[in-house]
């Protein structure tokens, strides 16, 4: 009994040391407990002051997003060679991983989808109004397969991916 005595005594005294240690050393040393740190308290200081114009008080995203397709109109020549060739670089980065470096819908990644994706020569996608395939790409297909990518790639990207696409004419 004495034993277990001695040794709940012995383990208090450590418990207390250790917590006497610990209280030292927040309250001495340069690199305190965390919350001492400033990630724990950011908004004491006041925030660095923004220029005009960072926040956007018109256009953007959202103007796409409540525009009907068919009002959506491409910023550029949709026959622009420099846009056709810079819209396939960003298709082979973005798309080709599911449509397939042959637009076909056989890419690497599309193969684990059902239904696997859709064939981009096709007469669907190539009679498809350009500000429909700027939606579907933008924002998904419901119930489809093709996910939204407007916070992904930029909107005059999505344009060129698109003038690239429908230059590859009627295939099927």
């Amino acid at each position: 009994m004495k034993k277990y005595l001695i040794f709940l005594i012995a383990l208090g005294i450590v418990g207390l040391v250790a917590y006497e240690a610990l209280i030292t050393y927040d309250e001495n040393f340069r690199y305190g407990r965390m919350w001492e740190t400033p990630a724990i308290r950011p908004h004491e200081e006041l925030p660095l002051p923004m220029p005009k114009g960072t926040v956007p008080q018109q256009g953007g995203e959202e103007v796409f997003k409540a525009m009907p397709a068919e009002l959506l109109k491409p910023p550029m020549a949709m026959s622009d060679q420099a846009q056709i060739q810079t819209g396939g670089v960003l298709y082979s980065k973005f798309c080709a991983q599911c449509h397939g470096k042959n637009y076909d819908g056989n890419g690497t990644v599309g193969q684990s989808f059902h239904p696997l994706p859709t064939d981009l020569r096709s007469t669907k996608v190539q009679t498809l109004p350009e500000g429909a395939f700027f939606k579907e790409i933008s924002y998904g297909i419901p119930d489809g397969r093709q996910p939204p990518l407007a916070t992904t790639i930029d909107p005059l990207d999505r344009w060129r991916i698109i003038a690239h696409v429908k230059s590859l004419g009627l295939h099927k």
